[in-house]
């Protein structure tokens, strides 16, 4: 890997956090000599990341005004949703459980039911499901994952009022698709994480219909 590369991935990596942190709102300007100046980094790196963003739906170009985080939309959750759901499913019948991968996955959705915060309850989810597919050798699979769940965030920390009942459901379809695991019933696992993924679209669309 060459430096402009290095740098743009610490481009993408520092944005991406800011997102995670809710530093980055929907419809804020991303400066690119601003950023240059703050990251000490040239432009042409900075451009190549911003560019890989802006293909992924995170961000847009807007004239005079550089790059903006894309507004949130009922039909866009659905396309993200529907396709990460998709794309989990195909991770997770292509890849190979052990013992002990399934007691790093029981430990992670234990962090989730002990998490106290609904900042902590989402990174949490969003560590399961990638301990989930961490298994899956596909690097491309992976790396589209990435970057659409960079995007589903917005929409989680934008419109995602979870409540505590939200939340059991979320627990119990966890619970269920670990013993599916367990037991190398994959096909279970599937449909219950397709259920997973289908019941909070659900959620998120009735957020934004309110």
């Amino acid at each position: 890997m060459n430096s402009i590369s290095i740098l743009r991935n610490q481009v993408k990596s520092h944005l991406l956090e800011q997102i995670q942190m809710g530093e980055l709102e929907v419809g804020k300007t991303i400066n690119l000599a601003r950023l240059s100046r703050t990251m000490g980094i040239s432009a042409t790196p900075i451009r190549e990341a911003l560019s890989q963003l802006e293909q992924a739906r995170i961000i847009k170009a807007v004239p005079n005004r550089g790059f903006v985080i894309f507004e949130l939309s009922k039909a866009e959750a659905k396309n993200l949703y529907e396709t990460i759901s998709q794309l989990e499913l195909m991770a997770l019948e292509n890849s190979s459980f052990t013992a002990e991968f399934i007691q790093v996955l029981r430990a992670h959705q234990t962090k989730l039911k002990q998490a106290n915060t609904n900042a902590g309850k989402l990174k949490e989810r969003f560590g399961f499901h990638r301990v989930l597919t961490s298994r899956c050798a596909n690097i491309i699979l992976i790396q589209l994952l990435d970057d659409l769940k960079a995007r589903l965030l917005f929409y989680e920390q934008g419109v995602g009022n979870h409540n505590a009942t939200f939340y059991e459901n979320i627990n119990n379809q966890n619970e269920a698709l670990i013993q599916a695991i367990e037991d190398n019933n994959i096909p279970t696992a599937a449909l219950i994480l397709k259920m997973n993924w289908m019941f909070i679209l659900e959620h998120i669309e009735n957020q934004i219909e309110n």
